[in-house]
């Protein structure tokens, strides 16, 4: 933003500001679903009318689904928020609104897409840019993009077309091999820069703040290493269950809803060397040589450091819940894992030694993810022989959800007579909303402006898929994993289980 467009702007409100995306048409796939109808539209209502969307852009949803533009305006409408809003601002963004029914494996259908987009970039002035988001379950992402390229919906050359952009959601493939196809597929008609691999995780606003925590504070960075760190825990803990998704989560489980992609990103945060410049690239080279250096798993003996869990019938905050097994359209035998914990080891000079300890499970006690830093504990202390209890060691905790917070935890004396030590936590909490986006919001927008900083890269993605891979085939092979698997009660505290 300009010296002339921040004039008569507040200070503390200039970072909400940035260069306003190119007029472009944004193309749903899965239009009809709950992803659309819970996050997607939502954001962007939320962009339309915190200005942050061009004045010249339009939305086109496709799904298999029977709607004209007017029904599907009435079904989006029912999903924004009334009330919080002016009806002319939901009336404005209800008119940029279209629907296209399609078949998503018949070319045809592309066919149509590509003159419906014709009409409507010359009613909405928009210069042939177009932004493709595939809220589809990942089976159809190949045959999406596929039909894309064939129909000249994507291609590599922005000067004669304007540019196209795809966004995919997690998982990005099933293992290596069919992430390495996906990716094969993409890059037939577009460069890696027009693929977007989103992780919604990384737009969370305290999950951001770790870089500028580490890098950003020169107290912090020099103790960020195997000489003051005991152990690093990443937690990620669900209270609700599958929901209606056992056609996905069946063949998913939770290495790969949780640990291969939104696990991965967090642990790259907090583990990273310093990146030589703030930069999309930069910081994903750094990722990359991160992932390179995790220990691989004990193929011989995976179980041997890993505790997979699957969910019984319990109590979730006062209310019955069925077990996993007997959720609609999951095999009443199934051995899918709905909780994983293991321990994670990276091989370099500055984490040589230092477990990472990463858990994540469905319906458990508490919806939280949290980072906690352990720090060790004083090699010697002075208060051994004079204090009344023993000294705890600090602790660092990045709370992402349900609420956002930063703590740090010290030692001071207890008031009183006696050497009695007290632990005191200094805290960060966000302040407000205020110029702060929704995660979904943050990614759209990013896309949209062709930052690249918050998604992930191909190297990136594979090499956690090649981590993740050789475990699962171990498991999915294994005939004991029977025997092995931990049965919790719904409603059990992650730590319980073992």
């Amino acid at each position: 933003m300009t010296s002339s467009e921040t004039a008569g702007v507040p200070a503390k409100l200039q970072c909400r500001f940035q260069r306003a995306a190119d007029p472009c048409a944004i193309v749903l796939f899965g239009a009809s679903g709950d992803l659309t109808a819970k996050k997607l539209m939502p954001a962007l209502f939320g962009l339309f009318v915190h200005n942050y969307l061009p004045d010249d852009f339009y939305i086109v949803g496709c799904a298999r689904s029977e709607f004209d533009d007017a029904a599907f305006r009435t079904k989006i409408n029912q999903i924004l928020n009334k009330g919080l809003h002016p009806t002319d601002k939901t009336n404005e963004f209800l008119k940029r609104i279209h629907y296209l029914r399609v078949e998503y494996d018949n070319h045809s259908s592309y066919d149509n897409i590509s003159e419906k987009l014709k009409v409507l970039d010359s009613k909405f002035q928009v210069p042939g840019n177009r932004m493709f988001y595939l809220a589809v379950p990942p089976v159809l992402y190949t045959v999406i993009s596929n039909n894309l390229g064939q129909s000249g919906l994507l291609s590599k050359n922005r000067a004669q077309t304007g540019w196209q952009r795809v966004i995919i959601e997690k998982p990005f493939g099933s293992n290596l091999e069919t992430a390495r196809e996906l990716n094969a597929c993409l890059k037939r008609f577009i460069h890696d820069e027009q693929i977007f691999r989103i992780d919604h995780y990384l737009a969370k606003e305290t999950v951001q703040n770790i870089l500028f925590f580490r890098f950003a504070n020169i107290i912090f960075e020099p103790l960020w290493n195997s000489q003051y760190i005991d152990h690093v825990d990443i937690l990620v803990s669900e209270t609700i269950g599958i929901e209606n998704r056992a056609g996905y989560y069946e063949k998913a489980g939770i290495i790969r809803d949780m640990f291969q992609n939104h696990m991965m990103q967090l642990l790259s945060l907090m583990a990273m060397e310093p990146p030589a410049k703030f930069t999309a690239q930069f910081i994903q080279d750094e990722k990359t040589k991160l992932f390179q250096s995790m220990r691989p798993f004990n193929i011989n003996d995976p179980l041997h450091e890993l505790v997979l869990g699957q969910y019984g019938r319990g109590s979730v905050r006062g209310e019955e819940v069925r077990a996993y097994r007997d959720e609609p359209g999951v095999d009443n035998q199934s051995i899918t894992p709905t909780f994983a914990a293991f321990k994670l080891f990276i091989d370099n000079h500055r984490w040589k030694g230092v477990p990472f300890h990463l858990c994540a499970g469905k319906r458990l006690d508490s919806k939280q993810t949290r980072i906690t830093v352990q720090f060790k504990a004083l090699h010697h202390s002075i208060f051994d022989d004079v204090v009344c209890g023993g000294v705890t060691p600090n602790c660092l905790t990045f709370l992402i959800q349900p609420d956002e917070k930063i703590s740090l935890s010290f030692e001071i004396k207890n008031p009183g007579p006696t050497f009695c030590p007290r632990t005191r936590n200094m805290e960060f909490t966000p302040e407000g909303k205020d110029g702060s986006l929704d995660a979904y919001e943050k990614v759209i927008l990013d896309c949209l402006n062709g930052e690249q900083m918050l998604f992930l890269r191909q190297d990136a993605e594979e090499l956690c898929w090649d981590y993740f891979t050789k475990l699962i085939d171990v498991c999915e092979t294994c005939f004991d994993l029977k025997n092995k698997l931990v049965f919790y009660p719904a409603g059990t505290s992650p730590h319980e289980i073992r």
